[in-house]
């Protein structure tokens, strides 16, 4: 665990990323991609993962029309990948096992939590629902739902507006860079759960307030922020 430079205040609300934190996604998101460029005569492999990892869908397709010089406009490119994501989180995506364990942890310690992805509504919600894990959050923000998705602050922004909570006492739950970055510019301190199976932890310790391994830290963590205050 990597301690903040400043010791925050007592966390009251805890917003999480989507994918790749609670919905175990990310080996699926090749796919995903895959599908969509070979719509348009890219066989594509996953080599640009990294890259496009927890940034919101316009980044990642134009991003994608750069790499591979796709003609189709990226309102059309955009709308047809959440078309294959939301059939994706419907039928093969499901959520980490200690997911639904470490929410109820969370909210048994008052704490008031929110998602906030760069996923579509499409997907999420239904997801969300499906799960059964939709009655925990107050609050869920996708990526069409602001102007400018991560690593702009604006989707950390808007879930602690609408939770009615100052950032300063919200702690963020990521898996990439792109959604650190975003947190650290809505002045939030990050809890950073990298995904060993695509980026090196290494890459995170001098970008994140804390470093985990699990989900199951979170609530050990903010108990700790709290008797140190």
């Amino acid at each position: 665990m990597l301690q903040s430079p400043t010791m925050p205040q007592p966390f009251r609300a805890v917003i999480f990323d989507l994918d790749g934190v609670l919905a175990d996604s990310e080996p699926w998101w090749n796919e995903i991609d895959a599908k969509l460029l070979a719509e348009h005569g890219v066989t594509y492999r996953g080599e640009y993962h990294g890259p496009v990892l927890g940034v919101s869908y316009r980044l990642a397709i134009e991003f994608y029309k750069k790499a591979f010089g796709l003609s189709a406009p990226v309102a059309e490119l955009m709308r047809r990948r959440g078309e294959i994501a939301a059939d994706f989180f419907a039928n093969q995506i499901d959520v980490f096992p200690l997911a639904k364990p470490v929410l109820q942890e969370l909210r048994q310690m008052n704490l008031h939590l929110a998602v906030a992805t760069s996923s579509v509504s499409a997907s999420a919600r239904p997801f969300l629902a499906r799960r059964g894990l939709t009655a925990f959050f107050e609050v869920v923000v996708t990526g069409e739902e602001v102007e400018h998705g991560k690593p702009s602050p604006e989707i950390y922004l808007r879930a602690a507006e609408k939770l009615g909570i100052g950032a300063d006492a919200c702690l963020v739950i990521e898996d990439a860079l792109s959604g650190i970055a975003a947190a650290k510019a809505a002045k939030m301190c990050v809890a950073a759960i990298p995904d060993t199976r695509f980026v090196d932890p290494h890459d995170f310790k001098k970008e994140a307030d804390y470093l985990l391994s699990s989900l199951s830290e979170i609530p050990a963590l903010i108990r700790r922020v709290d008797l140190a205050q």
